[in-house]
């Protein structure tokens, strides 16, 4: 997945030591500059990645940058939502910066290209500037504001920053070339006029830069080295260095592209998120099914979890889909090492031991985690009467159905063999309780004679379960890759609505209702939940992060034990 150079590493790592040893840098300066209007999804934490560790690695520095240019969309809870999901990731920033900290000097440096004659005020409306920007095989068509002289636009820019005019009557565009083959470089526009209150610099500004001409200016004044971007940027790079090039600049940063993430049955656009999220398809911008950092976190991905799936897709110049499943891997990988487990039944289904003891309770060893280097053990506690899974039971099984029906036996998981000796029904016909007999010199789960049972099941103890809520989620879409949509048709027509299945009576053992917010576990037979940041120990609620059986490393010739 990774263009790495011969000597090892991605083709930016290959420039940074170059540039090195070159002595064109002495120290290498990144940084993460997103903007804040809405909350950082999956393809953030990969540039996340890239921009602080390259600066790890070189020992360099890098810096968070809020690209705060437009106020129309920007909030400070975007603001304070990125900075904790940077943390969360485990990175700390060198400085923390905005745009609007620069708003001044982008001015300056806007009078700077008027005053060369590099800039105009055009009064043409929006639509008439992009229906005579021309086409990738027709030039563009000159504005009629084009030859202004440097005074008369002084003046106008000067009225359109003391608010003399309503948003859309006018803008500052760079004069460059409007046949130039790349469609940027068509006198782009540098500034508009926007009536809105900034987060930050309140009513002071109404013109606001754009993005293409801020972007260069922000990293030349924080003396950034490597201005790393996604591919989309690249069409822009030859814009980054004219305004760059044109005005006194502190210093010459220099602009490079890689692929951006993409993956399947996974939208990335934060305005089809911030849809999302304001139609209430979901239930905000942390909800488990989105691919937003907040969302992994509360369904229980952990931040090296994360780092490792960025690590392995690398950096690369080519675009490509991803598969979701190897980011499942990656937590299951970590869980599977980390995770205590414990006994949960989601669909309950009593169990009555006839021949064990009435009034008896005792209490059962497990094993914490069978990855741990040092073993270590717990007490789950075991009575007459226990609930299993339902679907562990059937009254007419089908051939090969390991798990119980009458007559035959199954082991409980650390616990004893017993066989079915027959079920209750319910007046509507439906079984409500299985009996079984259990063999008491089983303990354990092995039969003294040693013939092979097949099934085992998990379990919990009828009067020791707690009840508790779990949610199970799914993709949140039902298209693999989103770049398919059939013609005529939006995203959202492939929203998944099987994407969430909340249970509420489940079973779970005491252990489970003690949980704090945020702790994992390994469901027996089940996958791996996280108690839910609103998990409170009279009602406990738990997501469940990722399933056990993991196909990519199927796919991939792996095992995962």
């Amino acid at each position: 997945m990774e263009d790495q150079d011969e000597r090892g590493g991605s083709f930016i790592e290959q420039i940074i030591r170059e540039d090195l040893e070159s002595g064109r840098v002495s120290k290498v300066i990144t940084r993460f500059p997103p903007e804040p209007n809405g909350y950082l999804h999956i393809g953030h934490a990969k540039s996340i990645c890239l921009n602080f560790g390259i600066a790890e690695q070189f020992d360099g520095e890098c810096n968070l940058r809020f690209d705060d240019t437009n106020p129309s969309k920007e909030e400070t809870e975007y603001v304070e939502s990125i900075m904790k999901d940077v943390s969360w990731l485990g990175f700390h920033w060198a400085k923390l910066r905005f745009a609007s900290d620069y708003f001044d000097q982008f001015h300056e440096w806007a009078l700077e290209l008027v005053q060369a004659g590099k800039a105009y005020v055009d009064h043409q409306t929006a639509d008439q500037i992009r229906q005579n920007r021309g086409t990738l095989t027709e030039p563009g068509v000159e504005s009629p504001y084009r030859d202004r002289s440097v005074e008369e636009n002084l003046e106008l820019f000067r009225k359109m920053k003391e608010g003399h005019f309503p948003e859309g009557e006018c803008v500052l565009r760079a004069k460059i070339d409007m046949s130039h083959p790349n469609l940027n470089m068509r006198d782009p526009v540098m500034y508009r006029i926007l009536h809105q209150s900034h987060h930050r610099t309140g009513d002071k500004w109404c013109i606001y830069p754009m993005y293409d001409f801020a972007h260069g200016y922000e990293d030349a004044i924080e003396g950034v080295t490597h201005s790393i971007c996604t591919l989309e940027f690249e069409d822009h790079r030859p814009l980054y260095d004219w305004f760059i090039e044109n005005v006194s600049v502190p210093s010459r940063p220099r602009q490079y592209e890689f692929a951006r993430l993409n993956l399947t049955y996974t939208v990335m656009s934060k305005r089809k998120l911030l849809e999302l999220v304001s139609n209430r398809f979901v239930s905000g911008w942390d909800d488990p099914r989105m691919p937003t950092i907040s969302g992994l976190r509360r369904r229980g991905y952990t931040p090296s979890s994360i780092r490792t799936f960025c690590k392995k897709i690398g950096v690369s110049k080519a675009n490509s889909l991803v598969d979701v499943e190897l980011l499942h891997h990656c937590i299951r990988d970590e869980l599977n090492a980390v995770a205590p487990r414990a006994m949960a039944v989601l669909r309950p289904l009593k169990l009555i031991i006839e021949n064990y003891p009435e009034g008896l309770s005792e209490e059962i060893e497990v094993l914490v985690n069978p990855e741990a280097e040092t073993p270590s053990f717990r007490k789950v506690p075991f009575g007459r009467e226990l609930f299993i899974e339902r679907e562990d039971f059937m009254e007419n099984p089908p051939a090969k159905f390991f798990r119980l029906s009458p007559g035959s036996e199954v082991r409980l998981k650390h616990a004893y063999i017993i066989k079915c000796n027959g079920f209750d029904k319910g007046p509507d016909g439906r079984v409500i309780a299985v009996r079984c007999e259990y063999y008491p010199e089983s303990r354990g789960g092995e039969a003294p004679d040693g013939r092979r049972i097949k099934g085992t099941l998990h379990w919990v103890s009828a009067i020791h379960a707690v009840k508790a809520e779990v949610r199970l989620y799914d993709h949140l879409f039902t298209l693999e890759s989103m770049d398919e949509m059939g013609e005529g048709t939006d995203y959202k027509d492939y929203l998944n609505p099987a994407s969430l299945e909340v249970i509420q009576d489940c079973m779970v053992e005491p252990l489970l209702a003690e949980a704090a917010p945020m702790d994992r576990f390994q469901f027996f037979r089940l996958g791996y939940f996280v108690a839910d940041q609103e998990h409170r120990k009279d009602h406990p609620l738990f997501n469940r992060t990722i399933p056990l059986k993991d196909s990519w490393a199927k796919a991939m010739g792996r095992v995962l034990k």
